[in-house]
């Protein structure tokens, strides 16, 4: 019986900390909802599971990525931030060529690489010094809003989120409270 109870109270804990705007939601209303200063991307769709055994951080054809639906997939989610007029501070993306692919693809402007988006689901990046990175840089994102195109396994770690291909989660580095999103 206390086991139950603990589950339940749990699932409640974790329920008000990140909570799901649905596919209508308006891309301002939900980052001012949580007052985020950080919107995470899933890059957009990859079939596949991890990366090749081949994995080179420095050749594309090593890596999975993105298809034919994933680059329409960009250019679409790329156009609903452009028609709804929002402007991110700064836009960086894991060094993966799906996530590079896809900031490319959404054309929103200046992007640069950070190596504390890359994924360390297969160990190809060290986990701990990643979420070091990244947790760091949060201290520069003070004002605006940071776009940060990466991978789920980054998302989920930092967020407590799980998200799809070219799914967002607006993120609160103060508060830590999350709302997961999609624009496509």
């Amino acid at each position: 019986m206390i086991n139950r109870i603990a589950v339940i109270v749990m699932f409640f804990i974790l329920l008000s900390n990140h909570t799901i705007a649905g596919g209508q939601s308006n891309l301002r209303d939900t980052i001012s909802d949580i007052n985020a200063n950080v919107l995470f991307m899933r890059h957009a769709l990859a079939p596949g599971f991890g990366d090749p055994i081949n994995f080179s951080i420095n050749n594309c054809n090593s890596q999975r990525n993105l298809d034919k639906r994933g680059k329409a997939q960009a250019k679409a989610i790329g156009t609903a931030i452009i028609q709804s007029g929002f402007r991110f501070n700064q836009i960086l993306s894991s060094e993966w060529c799906r996530c590079k692919e896809t900031a490319e693809l959404m054309d929103l402007g200046k992007w640069e690489t950070f190596s504390g988006l890359n994924s360390f689901f297969q160990g190809y990046a060290d986990k701990a010094k990643t979420l070091r990175q990244l947790n760091s840089r949060f201290e520069e994102f003070k004002e605006g809003v940071t776009l940060l195109i990466t991978h789920q396994v980054t998302i989920s770690a930092i967020t407590g989120a799980s998200v799809g291909s070219g799914e967002f989660v607006a993120y609160n580095t103060i508060s830590k409270e999350a709302k997961v999103f999609r624009l496509d």
